[in-house]
């Protein structure tokens, strides 16, 4: 599958950072269970999409640079294609999700061991509902943490006290965006996207507050997971239909990547959802964990 040419932004320069991910073939991807009010089970699913989609959003973020590594799928757990759910990584430290759901309880320990097997300094398995990325975005020296639907919110202070950040608490309030990937998205260190209907209006005050420069998402391009993007510091790949979003970044000097996630949006998912940063640093690893082979 060719992916689309970059969109060139207008506005300021952007500059990259390379970046190191973890995704999970949707070998089995399958919507036979529904966890949120994305998945309707009697709706078939082509798992041979599914893999082409994710294959193809492998191949754009490759072809920009970044480091690709794969955790291999297991039989009977069709949703371990969104490795952002997995784990929340700072510095080499690793903080392991545990799901709500027990149709996805099983994939704690395959993260778990997939990440002691590779020689990570420091790895946590959660003791409190965590969802990882899902749930938790690194801005900066910042995280931003949802609660509502899934993460429980004792598992803010939990992460506080593994990775020494501060954790701000974010109120989701619409079920559509269950998780916070679904409403916001990290642009660079110091910026945001998000859909502020999706928050309580206590956290849209808080997101105000602290992003009051933020792009702000219609709920057009929220609907159809715009939100959920994956961006590198200077490019930003999201789906293609999310057209205002594109523009907007754009305007701010982003180069913008339209995928087509259709398929694996039948799960709830899409680029972000199928994309874990396995983030490290030279003070917290001698270097980083070895490639895959």
């Amino acid at each position: 599958m060719a992916h689309p040419s970059p969109a060139a932004g207008t506005g300021p320069h952007r500059v990259a950072r390379p970046r190191h991910y973890l995704m999970c073939r949707p070998g089995h991807f399958d919507v036979s269970y529904s966890i949120n009010p994305w998945m309707h089970p009697e709706k078939p699913t082509a798992t041979a999409v599914a893999v082409a989609q994710w294959e193809n959003l492998r191949q754009i973020f490759l072809d920009l640079g970044h480091r690709v590594d794969e955790l291999d799928p297991v039989p009977g757990l069709p949703d371990m294609v969104y490795t952002a759910n997995g784990a929340l990584l700072h510095d080499g430290t690793v903080v392991v999700a545990r799901f709500r759901h027990a149709q996805r309880a099983a994939e704690s320990d395959a993260y778990l061991r997939w990440f002691a097997a590779r020689g990570y300094p420091v790895v946590h398995q959660a003791d409190r509902i965590n969802e990882g990325e899902g749930d938790f975005l690194l801005v900066g020296r910042r995280i931003l943490a949802g609660f509502g639907f899934r993460t429980d919110p004792l598992a803010h202070h939990e992460t506080q006290e593994i990775l020494g950040l501060p954790v701000i608490g974010l109120h989701l309030t619409d079920p559509r965006y269950y998780h916070l990937d679904t409403a916001l998205a990290v642009l660079d260190d110091d910026e945001i996207m998000y859909y502020p209907a999706a928050f309580s209006p206590g956290s849209q005050a808080v997101l105000r507050e602290l992003y009051p420069d933020a792009v702000i998402a219609t709920s057009a391009d929220a609907e159809i997971f715009g939100l959920n993007a994956v961006s590198d510091g200077r490019h930003v790949v999201l789906p293609a239909a999310a057209v205002d979003l594109a523009a907007q970044l754009r305007k701010r000097g982003f180069v913008t990547i339209g995928v087509d996630m259709s398929e694996l949006l039948k799960g709830g998912g899409g680029a972000k959802c199928c994309t874990l940063e396995l983030r490290y640093s030279s003070t917290a690893c001698a270097s980083p964990p070895a490639p895959e082979r």
